[in-house]
């Protein structure tokens, strides 16, 4: 089955939203928003990446500079613009983006007396679904959540939206530390605000073959966490690293490099996991 007969066959049905969260800085988080969200749409998905971080980097790494981002996430979860009017096209067929601006590091501040204040994303994107019917236009079939490096109200945000969180984890010493903790948020926000939250799976990154340590993190991940970690491994790859510089994703600066195959099964095994979801 092609992936745009998938995309048809959920057609009307609310997006799938995943939350790829990590309280640890630099584990390929955002580059795995931006690619596996390429990747998805390379396959005939429409994919919406909402850039939940205040650095921006997700928005950067897709071309939108910061002339361009007159709204923002921030807009939405304060109240004063919806989700659609703040989406942008990207260079990428059927991938679009919610871009952030810094305006985010004060939003906690801002909507924490708010007795919705952890819905306000959930909020958004049922509009914006809502929306597309009414106008009987195809809408997302995947949204793409990247939050910020930190179990903030921002991260619970997009968990309380989300039907499954994606942990990307990168292969070092300090991998396991951490993720213990980000599994019991997981747990607190489906026992207090989303009862549909799951674990989607464990994407291992930065991977690097000659390094024995990176090997036996491999080994150790899974041996912890089982059949929720995905076979795709995203390997270091420079190809990969540089890509965010042209604003381009890793699949349109070097399609043939490791990092863009790597994505591109990442992105079939997810579909695989989809539809097995679907027939349970």
């Amino acid at each position: 089955m092609s992936g745009e007969s998938i995309r048809l066959s959920r057609s009307g049905s609310e997006p799938r939203v995943l939350a790829l969260a990590n309280q640890k800085g630099g584990v390929g988080k955002t580059t795995t928003a931006i690619n596996l969200g390429t990747a998805l749409a390379a396959i005939g998905e429409r994919v919406l990446i909402v850039d939940l971080d205040p650095q921006g980097n997700a928005s950067t790494g897709l071309g939108i500079d910061r002339k361009s981002r007159t709204r923002s996430t921030y807009d939405v979860l304060v109240g004063d613009a919806s989700l659609g009017q703040v989406v942008l096209e990207t260079a990428v067929p059927r991938l679009s983006v919610a871009p952030s601006t810094l305006d985010l590091l004060g939003v906690e501040l801002e909507i924490a007396s708010e007795k919705d204040r952890a819905f306000r994303l959930r909020g958004a994107i049922r509009a914006l679904h809502a929306q597309s019917l009414e106008a009987q236009e195809d809408g997302f079939t995947y949204i793409l959540v990247d939050c910020p490096p930190s179990l903030n109200l921002l991260t619970i945000n997009a968990m309380s939206a989300a039907d499954a969180v994606l942990v990307p984890l990168q292969c070092e010493f300090f991998a396991l530390e951490g993720l213990s903790q980000l599994l019991k948020t997981v747990e607190q926000v489906r026992a207090a605000l989303n009862p549909r939250l799951s674990i989607h799976g464990i994407v291992l990154t930065m991977f690097d073959p000659r390094n024995n340590l990176s090997t036996q993190v491999v080994e150790d991940v899974r041996q912890f966490m089982g059949e929720k970690v995905y076979d795709t491994i995203i390997p270091r790859n420079v190809r990969v690293s540089e890509a965010p510089s042209h604003g381009k994703p890793v699949l349109l600066y070097d399609l043939k490099c490791t990092g863009s195959q790597a994505y591109l099964r990442l992105a079939s095994e997810i579909i695989q996991r989809e539809r097995a979801l679907q027939a349970a």
